[in-house]
């Protein structure tokens, strides 16, 4: 007895040991590895800004900012990890502190550092003039006023524009859609950093345009970082570290072809007093009221058109001609079967620079493409719905329209479409209120719809939550009103359930009492 409780006791013992010792030395490895593991920067980029970030044949990130950025997390011992964002969301990111840091050829200025910090500057920069090759009435930013000026939608280029008098700004997502527009002839000009153009130019080969003028300004470009981030001093250490042992030289001359300029410790624009732009609620109030007026109008024409398109396609894919059959079978699923955002940039900037390669000069107003591209899709969707409320109706009606002495025509509009438009009236409400939200897409031409009104106004006062809620509270109303309207609409288009007001007892006649 005595033997067996010693064994059970000293078994207990010594497991409890073992166990004590195996978790110590894991304890120990895991903060081994924690210590050992680098801290990760994770930073924001945007790819389509070259020669200082954009993706290779192999989809790869490459560029100037991508491989000092690179070189700088390896001095500091950093894993550095590129996160891919749209410019106009970089500081709406490093506001809500979704990354650690954002380097996109970003300028340094004093609105701008309200909101986030910068470190030292990395790059000096400068704006500049870019025309077509035969306009020779533009050389300096005066020359400006009352043009047509293309801008990357929340830079220094579309703050300069927009001080032009006179001018008509068109702002896109990116630089090599602002010079896209230039080549196809639909503005006068592009205001745009000078490297990246240049880098344009010669690398695309884009031919027919030309850097006018002097540098607009000059500018330094910096790496955005959250406000009051730890990270700072680690970032300007690992900068200034590359920047004297030759490191940050031999990145410059790899892709600029020549020697780097004297950068300052501090931008200059920083001593200037400057406060970013307060949301003013009444002007994004009537901003968003304008835009929501483009978006109604942008969506009664595209679906009234498409809905005429959808009619005549849903038509022909029940007709007996099989090869019409076949030709809007291959529309429809064309349509349907690719994204409205690539349908845009086909229509608007591939079609153009279709046609003027092949020597003809055609240029689609933005309007025009907008609605056009929406018409095309929303039609292709309806032809579906049309032809499936049609041919829902059961056959019983066809053979009761022959027996009426009905013509094919005359069955379908007195006695089959009446019917097939109460069944396929839900689906096409349903339409009606997606295209509202699609019409946003256009924003990609420059279009200044609703969606566009809240990014402009994002772009100057770095209030993304506010802004971006305002506009989503405007869409909910406007799809909440066209929802109502189909409701009613379907309610007074069936005959059953139609609401009916109850008939008035006729007033007796004095006659005869």
């Amino acid at each position: 007895m005595v033997f067996r409780l010693f064994s059970s006791r000293w078994l207990k013992r010594c497991l409890a040991l073992v166990l004590g010792l195996l978790l110590g030395i894991g304890a120990a490895q895991l903060t081994g590895l924690a210590q050992d593991a680098p801290t990760v920067w994770e930073v924001g980029t945007e790819p389509a800004f070259p020669p200082f970030e954009m993706k290779d044949d192999s989809g790869n990130l490459v560029g100037f900012d991508i491989e000092l950025m690179t070189a700088m997390g390896e001095a500091a011992g950093r894993e550095v990890r590129f996160i891919t964002l749209p410019f106009d969301g970089l500081i709406p990111a490093l506001q809500s502190r979704t990354i650690d840091a954002a380097i996109s050829g970003m300028t340094v200025t004093a609105e701008r550092a309200q909101t986030i910090d910068f470190t030292r500057p990395y790059f000096k920069a400068g704006l500049a003039i870019a025309v077509r090759q035969d306009n020779n009435d533009i050389t300096t930013l005066e020359d400006l006023e009352g043009k047509r000026i293309a801008v990357a939608i929340g830079t220094t280029g579309a703050d300069q524009a927009g001080q032009v008098e006179g001018a008509t700004v068109s702002t896109f997502d990116n630089s090599p859609l602002a010079l896209q527009e230039l080549l196809n002839g639909r503005v006068d000009a592009v205001v745009n950093d000078l490297p990246v153009t240049l880098y344009a130019i010669r690398e695309a080969n884009l031919e027919g345009l030309k850097i006018v003028g002097e540098l607009v300004t000059e500018e330094y470009y910096g790496i955005a970082i959250p406000k009051n981030s730890e990270e700072l001093t680690a970032m300007n250490d690992a900068l200034g570290t590359l920047l004297q042992d030759g490191t940050y030289a031999e990145i410059y001359q790899r892709w600029f072809s020549g020697e780097p300029p004297e950068l300052p410790g501090v931008a200059p624009s920083l001593a200037n007093a400057g406060t970013a732009s307060g949301l003013a609620w009444g002007r994004l109030f009537q901003n968003l009221i304008r835009g929501a007026w483009i978006t109604i109008l942008l969506t009664a024409s595209s679906f009234f058109l498409g809905l005429i398109g959808g009619s005549l396609v849903a038509f022909a894919m029940i007709s007996p001609i099989k090869p019409l059959r076949w030709l809007c079978r291959i529309y429809v699923d064309f349509f349907r079967g690719t994204p409205m955002l690539v349908q845009l940039f086909m229509i608007y900037f591939g079609l153009p620079a279709l046609f003027q390669s092949l020597g003809f000069d055609l240029s689609f107003n933005r309007i025009f493409a907008a609605v056009l591209a929406l018409s095309l899709n929303v039609a292709a969707y309806l032809a579906e719905i049309l032809r499936g409320g049609i041919q829902s109706i059961d056959r019983g009606q066809w053979e009761a329209g022959e027996s009426l002495a009905m013509n094919p025509v005359e069955t379908m509009r007195y006695v089959v479409f009446p019917q097939a438009f109460r069944r396929i009236l839900p689906p096409l409400g349903n339409e009606f209120i997606t295209l509202i939200k699609d019409t946003s897409l256009a924003a990609v031409i420059g279009f200044e719809e609703l969606f566009r009104q809240g990014q402009l106004t994002v772009a100057t006062t770095y209030r993304a939550f506010e802004v971006y809620l305002a506009v989503a509270i405007v869409y909910l109303v406007m799809t909440s009103l066209a929802s109502f309207v189909f409701k009613r609409l379907e309610a007074y288009m069936d005959p059953i359930n139609r609401p009916r007001k109850a008939k008035k007892d006729p007033v007796p006649s004095a006659i005869g009492v």
